[in-house]
């Protein structure tokens, strides 16, 4: 199946007419607007208008600066087909400007209305197992049906036309937290047509995912079923870059129904969900102005390291600031037990916000529907419409961003390490853990937490980010990996770069398909070894050498050295006959750059030990030296001038000495140097000029 005239037109449009100008530094591309931003959603269709003004005026003594309107507003915007009201909406934005609160527009397309999906039931979402969604929740929609992207599109261009040049606007986020996929008639046939595309012919698709195996052999595209998971692995791959491929171009097609309407300066972006792998966010924000997510905790527990990680992945998605679209006002309501935050904690993770490049830190939500799914999620207000305790927490927050904005302006936090963050990698390995405990964002946290801890900076990129400028770069589990990637990765070695390999690298090929090669498939020469064999682990296995006595455990890979030129680092004890006294890391110099493989997960401990080698091989320094534990350091910096971002997650009071004499920003005036942080405490200091 074709793509649909109107459908294929607007994207090559979208791509015409080009995309609003870069946020690297500062929250909106309005100049009158403040370049620090604390929000909330506000849904001002759920509340008499009677109300509007007391919401707005205790927004704006919570020093809140923006809010996020109309996601989920699509049958008060149209309540009937073809029939729009936006005259609400206009009093609602104007109203907010008498408060200095300006506006994110959001296309509504994640909850169409009832009279949208039972006129035409084709619009709503198949599922994995072939029931139809029904409406009364939201995402019930068909990310593929070409009616949908029709009225999607048309809600979307109404919308410009009608906000596009309204100053108050100053961006656009589409749908909401795009996610499930439709497996219905639509998908399949594009889902066919994507693979006729890149794969010619059927004899090419049989050839690169080795059909003769279990004889699944196809004749025709027609033939292939359309499924995520319990396939051949090559298909399941295929899929998740095939569902990427379509949310872009739903991304696409609201785009090109905005931005002939708009200011360019209006930015646009959807908000994302963390470490969500339901599609390839680098293929999605290929076509986005930034990035944006939704921070909220997933464990009973705040996990600063985690959480900031979350932060920093983010930030890789365009390399540039983001905005943190909802983040929770102490607690949510969908986790088992919904413990809140600490007193204290709300402001601790705006503030972690910022220092790894959020420019704005929105809350969901100001306060809760009459009724709905979502009626204990945190909120700023009570259902009384008065202030909550959080509020002030967050009336802090606000005053503090105002005061430390304008300094913070033109500052982006930098690094010279980085990890990276592979989609079709993580993918491979989920459909293949062949070790229940091998979580592949697991594995790139038990990397990340010592990187962060010791350096004080990380990017999470992508493997297509040009790696000039990173002294070492970490490639957790690389499991699939092509000639071209091998190429640049050895390349960056030669130049002087540090590549840290983690288990399971090198494994896969484009087609998740074993390399013809041991791992690390293409890169074993270069690096003078390989991977003889690997197992999965249910107890801890020893191992010893260059990063002292530890453990390893869920996985182990037993190494061979085959170049003089490649040195043993860690051994393995006794354990299962396979590994004793194998290698279990090993690393070879090549030029002034280093490639390092690692064949084990190992122990917290170990990793810290091992990473503090590398950063220091590497030439990696700290920002700060000697700080406690649970203190976080985060710097932002223009080349000119340097911000420092101490944040305390202890519950008790610590000691930070500085290198050199500080202005606070958010506390009493003065030069400081040295501070004593209280229990989740935040100073925000400048190097003196």
């Amino acid at each position: 199946m074709r793509l649909p005239v109107w459908l294929a037109g607007s994207v090559f449009v979208a791509l015409l007419v080009g995309t609003a100008p870069g946020l690297h530094a500062q929250a909106t591309n309005f100049p009158d607007k403040p370049p620090l931003l604390v929000g909330a959603a506000w849904y001002p269709e759920q509340w008499p208008e009677s109300r509007w003004d007391q919401d707005l005026a205790l927004m704006q003594a919570a020093h809140i600066d923006v809010v996020r309107v109309g996601e989920f507003a699509w049958s008060t915007m149209e309540p009937a087909e073809g029939q729009y009201n936006f005259a609400w909406l206009d009093r609602a934005i104007a109203l907010a400007a008498k408060h200095h609160i300006c506006v994110v527009l959001g296309t509504p397309t994640a909850a169409p209305p009832d009279w949208l999906t039972t006129k035409y039931p084709q619009t709503l979402r198949v599922e994995a197992d072939g029931r139809r969604a029904e409406h009364g929740n939201r995402v019930q929609f068909s990310f593929t049906d070409p009616l949908y992207r029709k009225f999607a599109h048309d809600i979307a261009e109404q919308m410009a036309i009608h906000f596009g040049h309204n100053p108050d606007v100053v961006g656009w986020q589409l749908d909401n937290e795009y996610g499930e996929p439709d497996f219905g008639p639509s998908a399949q046939q594009q889902f066919h047509q994507w693979l006729e595309k890149k794969y010619g012919t059927i004899a090419n698709l049989n050839r690169r995912w080795a059909t003769a195996y279990w004889s699944q052999t196809y004749d025709n595209f027609d033939e292939i079923p359309v499924r995520a998971t319990d396939e051949n692995p090559a298909l399941l791959l295929d899929w998740k870059r095939f569902v990427s491929d379509v949310w872009k171009s739903y991304s696409l097609n609201q785009i090109s129904a905005i931005r002939p309407h708009a200011d360019p300066r209006q930015f646009i972006t959807t908000n994302t969900m963390g470490w969500f792998d339901g599609f390839n966010e680098y293929t999605v924000h290929s076509v986005l102005d930034i990035a944006a997510w939704d921070d909220y905790i997933d464990s009973d527990h705040y996990d600063y390291l985690e959480n900031g990680a979350r932060h920093d992945l983010t930030r890789g998605y365009k390399m540039k600031d983001f905005w943190v679209m909802e983040t929770e006002p102490a607690f949510v309501n969908w986790r088992p037990t919904n413990t809140p935050l600490q007193k204290g904690q709300v402001r601790d993770m705006a503030w972690q916000a910022v220092g790894h490049g959020a420019n704005t830190v929105e809350y969901w939500q100001w306060r809760s529907a009459p009724n709905g799914q979502e009626e204990y999620h945190g909120t700023l207000l009570g259902a009384d419409g008065t202030p909550v305790p959080v509020y002030y927490e967050i009336q802090q927050v606000g005053k503090e961003f105002a005061a430390a904005g304008p300094e913070i302006a033109g500052t982006s936090p930098h690094s010279e390490v980085a990890l990276v963050n592979d989609y079709d990698s993580r993918w491979a390995i989920t459909f293949q853990k062949h070790s229940a405990g091998f979580d592949p964002v697991a594995e790139m946290l038990a990397f990340y937490r010592p990187l962060r801890t010791q350096a004080q900076a990380v990017d999470i990129i992508s493997i297509e980010t040009p790696l000039d400028g990173y002294k070492l770069v970490e490639l957790p589990a690389l499991n699939v990996i092509s000639q071209s990637m091998a190429d640049r990765l050895m390349a960056y070695v030669r130049q002087g770069g540090h590549l840290l390999l983690g288990p399971r690298t090198g494994m896969k090929d484009e087609d998740n398909a074993l390399q013809p090669e041991r791992q690390p498939g293409p890169l074993a020469d270069f690096l003078g070894g390989r991977v003889d064999q690997y197992y999965a682990l249910d107890t801890n296995v020893p191992v010893s050498g260059a990063f002292g006595d530890g453990t390893a455990n869920i996985w182990a890979e037993q190494l061979q050295v085959e170049s003089p030129d490649t040195k043993v680092l860690m051994t393995y004890g006794k354990s299962n006959g396979w590994l004793d006294g194998q290698p279990a890391a090993i690393t070879r110099k090549v030029g002034q750059g280093t490639i390092t493989y690692v064949g084990a997960w190992f122990d917290a401990a170990t990793m810290s030990r091992m990473t503090a080698q590398l950063l220091d091989e590497a030439g990696v320094k700290p920002v700060l030296t000697d700080v406690p534990e649970g203190v976080e350091v985060c710097r932002r910096s223009d080349g000119q001038k340097s911000i420092l971002i101490l944040i305390n997650h202890n519950a008790t009071e610590e000691h930070v000495a500085l290198p050199e004499p500080m202005r606070e920003l958010i506390d009493e005036p003065g030069t400081v140097n040295a501070v004593d942080l209280p229990e989740y405490g935040v100073a925000v200091l400048e190097a003196e000029k």
